[in-house]
């Protein structure tokens, strides 16, 4: 069955083109520092968002209209995979991702789920042998069921704790089966609303002990592939135990982690934990900890996690800047962790929305890959700590000095003269190349 039977394949027809569904910027076979567009990017589509996401708020019912949702049951999920490789060719999408719930109703029973997840698995990995897509990575839901009511991996009731283990033991065979690139760990519910009923340290230890028993038994099935943490600082605990990158390094590191896991990092999450979504790659790449990037934005006037589509062409250049300095995500990608608005509800506005996404991140691409050839912002970070390259810096540099020695120094200097950082002279710079970016692509 053909579920979006109005829309075609969509294509590169460059910025002067007047049909919505095509891309303006984002050439797949477009060469940019020596890699395709498609190579660098690795664009995913998230199968939560696009194919079971019904447009509902807390004000309102759904309002989506899927010609999937005719079904019930086990012939829903069967719907929406073909719906769902239907999108990823018309897309040309390499990667898609998917929580085990997304794919396939909960059963009344532990048994029951895997009855139902076991079947639309093997149709998937049906789907994959003729098509291009593949698995960026899949994860267990452990936040939307009753029972992770007080937590997952963190919960105060041990029966709950073993559910959860018995849901990733079997989300890790899934991924295996269909050969994810990567398996994710989204804390939903690993967090606490108040301390006056929460042992945090027998919560993180448990944490600690669970992502351990998951190293364990991908060893054990021959899964070895990046395990990835996802950041979120609130949302729906009050406070969640990952609230941002450089607490969840603390963690890793703390309980001996580092060594298996890297971040999945979410711009909406960054802002939502006070953060720019740069800020976060950054923290994550300069500790070689950057995986994976689900690619959204969230609305300034709004405090909760709105997941927008990414159109903001600062902010996918800067994300890009980060990931390009990274070397790119290697086996991660660009995950559109985004829904599209309530008020978007027919088929065709997936398609409008993934389009304008991948046209702003291959925009950001290109005006950060010029950025880097032409070292605009590295020079004028090497000049700013120049100091620290020659003489008493240096020395600090290579650990050549101590108090003593520094204050004898600090006493004999006269008058200690600073250097503007000129930071609206830079961000006036990145407009002018965003610009002139766009207007070469253009001619």
């Amino acid at each position: 069955m053909t579920y979006f039977q109005n829309i075609s394949k969509i294509k590169y027809e460059g910025p002067t083109s007047k049909n919505p569904f095509s891309f303006k910027y984002y050439n797949p076979e477009e060469l940019v520092n020596g890699k395709t567009m498609e190579e660098t990017l690795r664009f995913s589509v998230a199968y939560w968002h696009t194919f079971t996401a019904d447009g509902s708020d807390p004000f309102g019912v759904g309002t989506m209209i899927r010609p999937w949702d005719q079904y019930k049951g086990l012939d829903l999920a069967k719907a929406r995979v073909e719906a769902a490789f239907e999108l990823f060719e018309k897309l040309n999408a390499p990667f898609f991702c998917f929580h085990d719930s997304d794919i396939a109703p909960e059963g009344n029973t532990l048994k029951e789920t895997y009855d139902n997840l076991d079947p639309i698995v093997s149709m998937i990995k049906e789907y994959m042998k003729t098509s291009k897509t593949k698995l960026l990575w899949n994860t267990a839901n452990m936040f939307t069921h009753p029972r992770y009511v007080h937590g997952a991996a963190t919960t105060n009731n041990a029966d709950v704790y073993a559910y959860a283990a018995a849901k990733v033991k079997k989300g890790l065979e899934i991924g295996k089966a269909l050969g994810a690139e990567n398996y994710v760990f989204w804390g939903g519910r690993e967090g606490y609303e108040t301390l006056l009923n929460t042992n945090m340290k027998l919560e993180q230890d448990n944490l600690a002990r669970f992502f351990h028993m998951a190293i364990d038994y991908a060893k054990e099935i021959d899964f070895n592939v990046p395990f990835l943490i996802e950041p979120k600082p609130k949302e729906p605990t009050k406070h969640q135990y990952d609230f941002d990158v450089a607490t969840g390094l603390a963690f890793l590191q703390k309980y001996d982690l580092q060594d298996y896991f890297k971040f999945n990092i979410e711009a909406n999450h960054a802002t939502l934990a006070g953060h720019t979504f740069e800020h976060e790659l950054r923290v994550a790449r300069i500790n070689g900890m950057l995986g994976s990037v689900d690619a959204n934005q969230g609305d300034t006037l709004i405090g909760w996690d709105t997941d927008e589509f990414p159109t903001d062409l600062y902010s996918t250049t800067l994300a890009m800047y980060e990931i390009l300095l990274n070397g790119g995500l290697g086996k991660g990608g660009l995950n559109f962790d985004a829904k599209i608005r309530r008020a978007s509800f027919e088929p065709e506005d997936l398609f409008h929305a993934h389009i304008a996404g991948m046209d702003a991140f291959a925009i950001g691409l290109k005006v950060a890959n010029k950025l880097l050839q032409d070292r605009v912002l590295e020079d004028v970070i090497a000049d700013r700590y120049s100091s620290f390259k020659e003489g008493i810096g240096l020395e600090v540099v290579e650990g050549k000095t101590d108090f003593r020695k520094l204050e004898e120094y600090a006493l004999q200097l006269g008058e200690i003269k600073n250097v503007s950082g000129r930071q609206e002279r830079l961000k006036a710079t990145v407009n002018q190349y965003l610009l002139e970016t766009l207007s070469t692509v253009s001619v």
